[in-house]
């Protein structure tokens, strides 16, 4: 299979030169498809590495107050960066549903393709950046009142 119809083998540069009347075609989405299974498995991986890491670790033998705390700092920074993981797995797989149902790429405010260069920097955007950025200034709005 020549490379250009291998979504494996393509590059972000391969998708963002097809035609923009072809968009969201086949090769497209198994692309995306193969990228956002990818980052989910890369989430997976990650978290169980923590969880292993927490059952092996005990911080009841440690008698310095001070390693204790150093300790425990650690694990909260890596229970942050685990629950930011697990927020993007959810919307890792609501991306992996859209593709299934045939709306991924869409935006779900508008029904304007998104754009390739959006999806390929934020594989799991669900808005266009007109969209967002609407959004985002609603927040603000209502945050400043």
């Amino acid at each position: 299979m020549p490379k250009l119809l291998n979504p494996e083998l393509m590059t972000d540069a391969d998708i963002l030169s097809m035609p923009e009347d072809d968009y969201m075609n086949d090769v497209q989405l198994a692309f995306f498809k193969i990228r956002l299974l990818s980052l989910e498995s890369e989430m997976v991986d990650n978290a169980k590495k923590t969880t292993q890491a927490f059952q092996e670790q005990d911080t009841n033998y440690i008698a310095d107050p001070s390693d204790r705390a150093t300790i425990e700092e650690e694990y909260a920074l890596e229970l942050r960066t685990r629950d930011r993981e697990r927020k993007l797995l959810q919307k890792i797989r609501s991306a992996l549903e859209s593709i299934e149902n045939g709306d991924y790429g869409f935006c779900e405010d508008t029904g304007e393709p998104i754009g390739l260069k959006r999806l390929i920097a934020r594989p799991t955007a669900s808005l266009s950046i007109e969209a967002q950025e609407r959004r985002e200034k609603m927040q603000k709005h209502f945050a400043e009142e």
